[in-house]
């Protein structure tokens, strides 16, 4: 899909609530409030099946927040986090549009670091909040155009406001940002941050970008990257670090 055509998909999907494997979401809009610090508008975006078989009713005391991106489109990242008995999703999808689509109760949990992860997998994705950026992640050169890691293109290598080139784990192109997704990202930060009593604190450089032993008893925000050595490029530095950052320590 190409970059400009990602608007209008978003939209059908807000409209039917209807994702990529045809099932429905319940897209109930609901607000919350924050304390100090105002609210935070969201979707509740459950199965309207009442299916609950994509994350685990459990809770467990939650220590840290791991930033993800989708590498897909809304649709089809929502059908994929909601898949039936798979148990891999995350609270929170944030849409490029901004729009911020909570899939179960963050108290509960699923699997989102994936086998190998620094802590252990169940250990730490229990004990972790999970947050998807929906983007299509790293992209690579195919002539004058840049293709998603599914041979899509995705844009024109001249529409540089649509990626950002960044060197990070053997690729060098990847897909922005929006100012929506920051925007509601910082929110939804300071909200999970507030609730859950986790730090405001981010990685130096050059850890910010590595993945180590330390990581799980680091605490505040990270991301993927941090929990796996290899295999994985979500988020690197092609991401307004110090954006988020001034933004949630404000």
């Amino acid at each position: 899909m190409r970059v400009e055509d990602i608007a209008a998909h978003e939209a059908r999907f807000d409209a039917t609530g209807v994702n990529s494997n045809g099932i429905r979401h319940n897209m109930i809009s609901k607000s919350i409030g924050i304390p100090g610090d105002g609210s935070m508008d969201y979707i509740d975006a459950g199965l309207a099946s009442g299916d609950e078989s994509y994350f685990y009713k459990t809770r467990f005391a939650k220590d840290q927040i791991v930033l993800h991106f989708t590498m897909g489109q809304l649709g089809g990242d929502m059908a994929t986090l909601a898949r039936q008995n798979d148990h891999v999703s995350v609270p929170f999808v944030i849409g490029r549009n901004g729009t911020i689509y909570n899939l179960f109760p963050s108290f509960y949990w699923s699997y989102h670091l994936g086998p190998g992860a620094v802590g252990g997998n169940k250990e730490r994705s229990r004990k972790t909040l999970g947050i998807e950026l929906s983007n299509i992640g790293l992209l690579k050169p195919q002539g004058d155009e840049l293709i998603n890691d599914y041979g899509g293109v995705y844009c024109r290598i001249s529409e540089t406001a649509y990626y950002q080139r960044q060197s990070f784990r053997g690729y060098d192109y990847y897909a922005t940002f929006t100012d929506a997704q920051y925007t509601a990202l910082i929110v939804l930060l300071r909200y999970l941050t507030d609730r859950y009593n986790i730090a405001r604190n981010f990685l130096a450089e050059p850890d910010r970008y590595t993945a180590g032993s330390a990581i799980q008893d680091s605490g505040g925000i990270v991301s993927h990257a941090n929990y796996r050595a290899t295999g994985k490029t979500d988020i690197g530095p092609a991401f307004d670090w110090q954006k988020v950052i001034g933004g949630v320590q404000a």
